[in-house]
């Protein structure tokens, strides 16, 4: 035991030198820290605070505390042992196995951590136990503070039936619908159709994302009633539901709020946070293109007047719906620090962990209203370990083999809490990172944002980079004619990846041309000289012919020096670059144009998989004899996939709805797969006889497993 602690102890100390001088998890603006503690050595906190939470919360928690001078305890499962924030930790204590409910979700385990480690209080970060008010009553209980609002704070807030009440009674605008609880399908019927359609089902203790449809009829209600029952029982072990009026395309736009103990509170100012799938927020920025002062500020009183209302008192966000005459409507308030409170640290300056925990310490906010600045832009992608073309995002699992972020960048901040070899499994969100970058105009944090995109090697699992980089360089998003609806709306036949114009699609010819006959140049020498000392000198002109897609391109290439002169779709580029083959990072100009590639393959085959503007394409090059050749290879038989159903991602079966011999329409619900705690259903993309099922509920599948067969 004792060699395992030392072994413990000196992987940690391995992880703070590696990790001390990298910058690339701090917001900077010409590599300075974006935000400040500041904590006067007079201001005692607390010795000790355990972080009931992982990943990269935990990770963000744990730098502020190491700046205030504060230890900090770790909590974890089994699988996550070795993750980033166990190392970071002073101290770590195992609470259980895998599985959420048995290990982050456990209240007696993590109470007995806290009493094994002394620690004085406790930061519940976002999700798990955070707006949990049993759990700040047992912390209360045994004088261990709770980073966070007072229990009745929590409870009022976090119920979203009472929280309106509430909301109505402090003058808050709130959304037309129905206040009570909905037992029944059929009682969500009748009060859908009283209140006039399209509705939005809700569960009452939910919040990101979970638990909430959007209904157009009568049988997308009892449909929406029956998932956003089980998702809530499932996320918050509590199925109670509302229902309200649905705001047709809407931004989603919040307030972030700060408030003591003495009746001191504040408006941060807004974050936009209408780019979402599933609800679930994608892209955020501060602040919003679409406030004006006016707006702001009655919506950052009314916020405040909520905040009051509870005497709430630490960091806190309340959430609105703002249609598109700038009407806005109470949607809910987060008790807790939120997943994109980096963009508003970045424009006010402030530390928001720093003050929640002087807060909790019983101090008063150091800051008046006329004091919170707006100093720039910000704006955060969420790097998710998801395949968006699958539904806009659909968790895909694995190891990270091989992960950089781009900490060489200035005015870029990435809050994970990963590194390479951490897997990414199914039993937690699939987030990787939160990608924010500031400017002082919203042009140059989204000039920085798209550098910062192409800067990003993630290797080992599928993510969602492709998605966010057309996010950020869509000529509707550089405007701000955003709503929650984007994503279906610009995408009505979902996510394709970066489209090719003439233009682009030249440009990556011609570097894929050159990147190939850079590898073959290579290939043919050894330690500088070729591999033959007979052989011919060197060639400087080649004729390939290139595949991408459908489409076969003719390409005629010479190379001088350091640059090559490709033709190729009736135009001519001059491409040049370092072309270092053993770096993920391949930044080249095209024509003098900047761009950064990186190849994730590079076959003996001809085979090229280059990520180019974020969108991975996968080409093949052959010389012009081998293409001539080619064309007399058979073409492999592609699967008739009409007749089956596989699994769009890892998961757990919960539900499956057919048996053998039964005959599914187009559209019928076969089976319902559970990942992150999100239900999907999946469907029949036929009228057909099911003639097999492979698999039954509670198993757990994989992706593309087979699930049923069709006649």
């Amino acid at each position: 035991m004792a060699v395992y602690r030392q072994a413990v102890l000196l992987d940690r100390l391995l992880f703070a030198v590696k990790y001390t001088p990298c910058q690339s998890r701090c917001c900077a603006v010409n590599h300075k820290a974006q935000y400040a503690t500041a904590t006067s050595p007079n201001e005692k906190t607390f010795d000790k605070i355990l972080i009931a939470n992982r990943g990269e919360i935990a990770c963000r928690v744990m730098k502020t505390c190491k700046k205030m001078g504060i230890q900090t305890v770790a909590v974890h499962s089994d699988v996550d042992s070795s993750a980033v924030h166990v190392k970071m930790a002073d101290e770590a204590v195992c609470v259980g196995p895998a599985p959420t409910g048995k290990s982050y979700l456990n209240m007696e385990a993590i109470m007995e951590a806290i009493r094994q480690t002394g620690a004085q209080a406790v930061h519940p970060g976002y999700g798990f136990l955070s707006e949990n008010k049993e759990f700040a009553k047992r912390l209360a209980a045994e004088g261990v503070t709770f980073i966070g609002p007072d229990t009745h704070a929590i409870q009022a807030m976090g119920d979203k039936i009472e929280s309106k009440l509430i909301a109505k009674a402090a003058k808050v605008n709130t959304i037309p619908g129905f206040d009570g609880v909905v037992e029944t399908a059929e009682e969500a019927v009748k009060i859908a159709q009283e209140i006039g359609y399209p509705v939005m089902i809700k569960a009452s203790a939910g919040g990101g994302g979970k638990g909430m449809r959007i209904a157009w009829n009568d049988e997308e209600t009892r449909e929406g009633f029956r998932f956003s029952s089980q998702e809530a029982a499932s996320s918050f072990g509590d199925d109670r539901l509302l229902i309200e009026k649905y705001i047709d395309n809407p931004r989603h736009i919040e307030i972030q709020v700060l408030a003591d103990k003495h009746g001191n509170a504040l408006w941060l100012n807004e974050r936009e946070c209408s780019i979402q799938r599933r609800n679930q927020k994608v892209v955020e920025e501060a602040p919003s293109t679409f406030l004006d002062p006016d707006t702001r500020r009655a919506m950052g009183e009314q916020a405040v007047q909520l905040a009051k209302a509870v005497k709430y008192s630490s960091a806190g966000t309340v959430e609105f719906l703002v249609d598109s005459k700038k009407n806005f409507y109470f949607l809910e308030m987060n008790t807790r620090l939120q997943v994109e409170h980096p963009i508003t640290e970045c424009i006010t300056g402030l530390d928001l962990v720093e003050q929640m925990i002087r807060v909790a310490k019983g101090y008063r906010l150091q800051h008046e209203q006329k004091d919170v600045p707006i100093n720039g832009w910000a704006i955060e992608s969420r790097v998710y370990a998801e395949d968006p073309y699958k539904s806009f995002g659909l968790p895909s699992i694995g190891r990270l083999s091989q992960y950089q972020e781009p900490c060489n960048l200035s005015n870029v901040r990435v809050d994970s809490g990963i590194e390479e070899g951490s897997d990414i499994s199914i039993y937690y969100d699939p987030m990787i990172s939160k990608l924010v970058t500031y400017g002082s105009t919203r042009a140059e944090a989204l000039a920085r944002m798209e550098d910062a995109l192409d800067n990003y090697v993630i290797r080992g699992v599928t993510h969602n980079i492709p998605l966010l980089r057309e996010i950020i360089t869509h000529p509707r998003f550089i405007s701000g004619d955003i709503s929650t609806n984007f994503l279906p709306e610009v995408y009505p036949d979902g996510f394709k990846g970066h489209q090719l114009d003439v233009e682009s699609r030249r440009e990556l010819l011609a570097a894929a041309a050159a990147l190939y006959i850079t590898s073959q140049l290579r290939s043919q020498k050894i330690l500088g000289h070729l591999r033959v000392s007979s052989a011919l000198r060197e060639c400087s002109c080649w004729e390939l012919c290139v595949e991408l897609g459908e489409g076969q391109h003719h390409v005629q290439i010479t190379k001088s020096g350091h640059v090559y002169t490709v033709e190729a779709d009736g135009g001519k580029l001059d491409v040049c670059g370092q072309w270092n083959l053993a770096s993920p990072l391949l930044p080249i100009t095209v024509n003098g144009a900047e761009r950064m590639l990186q190849c994730l393959s590079l076959e003996a085959s001809g085979t090229i998989v280059l990520q180019y503007m974020g969108t991975l394409f996968k080409l093949r090059i052959l010389s012009k004899r081998a293409a001539e050749l080619n064309s007399y290879m058979p073409e492999k038989v592609l699967e008739d996939t009409s007749s089956i159903l596989r699994s769009p991602m890892p998961g757990t079966v919960v539900a499956v709805s057919v048996k053998p011999g039964d005959t599914v329409a187009e559209g019928q619900e076969i089976c319902v797969i559970e990942a992150m705690k999100m239900q999907n259903s999946l469907t029949a993309v036929k009228q057909a006889k099911v003639k097999s099922i492979h698999c039954k509920a509670g198993e757990t599948v994989g992706e593309g497993d087979l699930l049923v067969e069709l006649e």
